[in-house]
């Protein structure tokens, strides 16, 4: 019951996710001690991916060894699984009906504010110099006019912190891990904060890890390879979304991003505002934001079905999406947790992610930035001078009723500090309405 309470009060960000679990695994039950719930949570800030379902996945193989991580990893990943599911067939299959287009239109317009937020939120982390506000700035002109790749952008970031934080830092060790020092050992909790962990560090356990998790992560992909070929949209979802699962350091808003830039340009799977209508989904369901994966690998499929139907071809593409996706969330677990005590706290490793979260700020803004241009605006005309791409927005074409909607949604969440689900949830509730109304 424990883990299905986490995962059903899974809403509203990491943040939200990762207290609920504190106060049922930590609070309530008394199964993991203070120390040891603050030094998962450091080690799974370090890692790509979603770090509330790592935690899940940590705290899990700490009670009950691997079973214990796949179950509590798993049951936090499938309420919005299945939520996610039925929406996007909501989505493909009734998008036209006029109350579901009323639905989606208020969620895409109250997103916008949503990751106005988060800009501001992943700012307040590390943009504590001047330094780090440059990398933010030049993080977002790389992307938003000469539409540098988000693997690139992170390769550098990383580059620079680590030789930054060997020669300056204090400008570089900037994100500061859960403080532990007024922690008391909680000595009643389940797994103490005294003990030593499940499985002792060792090469050749790492190793098995390493290969079984590995085999899971690329077999299915290797075998839709061998089966459907180069050209299938299938194998296309599976090798995508496999890159995207190892660059997702700074939360799931850094590689929306990336996921957008591949998936409407690159792909053709969506439209820009059906790319917004998708983070509408992740952000009003429970589970990790990253879900919204699921929604994109449904929509490329759906589209190019091939010899399914194309309901079939969205639901195994959605699947696929989601299993490269998570899996490596659990490869990073079992194969790093028992090295937690000799990873956590080194300094080239603080300074590097400090560094990558800073270029998010960035990678974050450039996202807000477009979906507000796409959601906004009916026409939207791309300009190329210089090398860098202009978006250049028709004035005529801007959607009152949209703007109104995140106008009041931003004053809800800047000046209310409402949380975005109730946002996003009454928004979409004010979109229905309208569209009604509008008929």
């Amino acid at each position: 019951m424990a883990w299905a309470t986490v995962a059903a009060n899974s809403f509203g960000g990491p943040a939200g996710q990762i207290a609920v679990m504190h106060d049922e695994i930590v609070d309530r039950r008394g199964w993991i001690g203070e120390r040891r719930f603050l030094h998962a949570l450091n080690y799974c800030m370090l890692l790509p991916g979603p770090e509330a379902q790592q935690l899940a996945t940590y705290l899990g193989w700490l009670l009950r060894g691997p079973a214990g991580g796949l179950f509590a990893g798993t049951l936090f990943i499938l309420p919005g699984f299945v939520s996610i599911m039925v929406l996007s067939i909501l989505f493909a299959a009734y998008g036209d009906l006029t109350w579901v287009s009323g639905l989606f239109f208020g969620i895409s317009a109250a997103v916008v504010a949503v990751v106005a937020s988060a800009v501001l939120r992943i700012g307040r982390r590390v943009i504590k110099n001047r330094l780090m506000l440059a990398v933010a700035a030049s993080s977002f002109i790389g992307v938003f006019f000469f539409e540098l790749p988000f693997p690139l952008v992170v390769a550098l970031a990383i580059a620079v912190g680590v030789i930054g934080g060997r020669t300056r830092p204090d400008l570089f060790n900037l994100i500061e891990g859960h403080d532990e020092s007024a922690v008391v050992d909680a000595d009643e909790a389940l797994v103490r904060d005294s003990e030593s962990t499940v499985a002792k560090p060792s090469y050749s356990r790492a190793g098995r890890v390493l290969g079984t998790g590995l085999i899971l992560w690329f077999g299915p992909v290797f075998a839709l390879l061998m089966a459907l070929g180069q050209g299938s949209v299938f194998v296309d979802v599976a090798w995508f979304f496999s890159s995207a699962a190892v660059l997702t350091f700074g939360g799931a808003y850094s590689v929306l991003a990336y996921i957008s830039q591949e998936a409407v340009t690159s792909f053709g799977w969506l439209e820009p505002g059906e790319m917004i209508s998708g983070l509408g989904m992740a952000e009003t369901t429970p589970g990790p934001l990253i879900q919204l994966v699921q929604f994109v690998g449904f929509m490329g499929p759906y589209r190019d079905p091939g010899s399914l139907s194309p309901l079939q071809a969205g639901v195994y593409g959605a699947v696929i999406a989601t299993w490269v996706t998570f899996v490596p969330s659990f490869l990073w677990i079992f194969l790093g947790a028992p090295f937690i005590e000799h990873l956590r706290g080194r300094p080239s490793l603080t300074s590097a992610l400090s560094t990558v979260t800073a270029a998010v700020v960035g990678v974050v803004l450039n996202l807000a930035i477009w979906f507000a241009i796409f959601t906004l605006f009916g026409t939207v005309t791309e300009r190329r001078r210089l090398g860098a791409v202009i978006y250049q927005p028709d004035v005529g074409s801007l959607n009152v009723a949209a703007l109104a909607i995140t106008l009041a949604s931003g004053a809800a969440i800047f000046g209310f500090r409402a949380k975005s689900l109730h946002v996003v949830a009454l928004a979409a509730g004010v979109g229905i309405a309208y569209q009604l109304l509008s008929t």
